[in-house]
């Protein structure tokens, strides 16, 4: 059996995932092509996939699903075993995961095999706590910005090793590995 890696990453996140991932696959022995999916690369992307019988396809959650582009890839998945992996801004909770998850597996095509999936909590740039203070400073003692800017601290240290193993004990569960 050989895999293939995808991933769309827009700070790091999602490529530490992918790496992490890479590792575990072939230290379980396991053939591994991985590819970035850059915008409007969505063919390139699918040519890297094209001789896997498996594809992990990784993103980072906009606006509580995938951007287009993996939604592009994950289209041209029929025939496919897929397992999916993300990186969220926020997070922690597992229902909160399976959600997004939900929905960017919506994106596959009758015809792609879902295995599972998995996310992990995910930093998010700068430009985002000085909008979250912004946001605070025109609403001091918002109980809901302040905890938007606790989630963000909180977020700075993920994916953290723990995630990383997390996400691939539970590829190489899936992927039977």
């Amino acid at each position: 059996m050989s895999y293939a890696i995808l991933y769309n990453s827009a700070n790091g996140n999602t490529r530490s995932v992918a790496d992490a991932l890479e590792r575990a696959l072939a230290q379980a022995g396991a053939e591994v092509a991985c590819g970035e999916i850059r915008s409007g690369g969505a063919e390139d992307a699918l040519a890297l996939a094209a001789p896997a019988d498996t594809v992990l396809v990784g993103f980072w959650c906009d606006k509580g699903s995938c951007t287009p582009e993996v939604a592009d890839v994950l289209a041209g998945l029929a025939g496919k075993r897929v397992f999916l992996f993300g990186t969220a801004g926020f997070g922690g909770a597992p229902e909160y995961f399976e959600q997004i998850l939900g929905r960017v597996r919506e994106h596959l095509p009758e015809g792609a095999k879902y295995l599972g999936g998995a996310m992990c909590q995910g930093r998010m740039g700068d430009a985002v706590r000085a909008r979250y203070e912004a946001m605070l400073a025109k609403q001091p003692g918002d109980a809901r910005i302040q905890a938007m800017i606790e989630n963000f601290d909180a977020a700075r240290s993920h994916p953290d090793a723990d995630d990383l193993a997390r996400i691939a004990t539970a590829a190489k569960q899936a992927l039977g590995l």
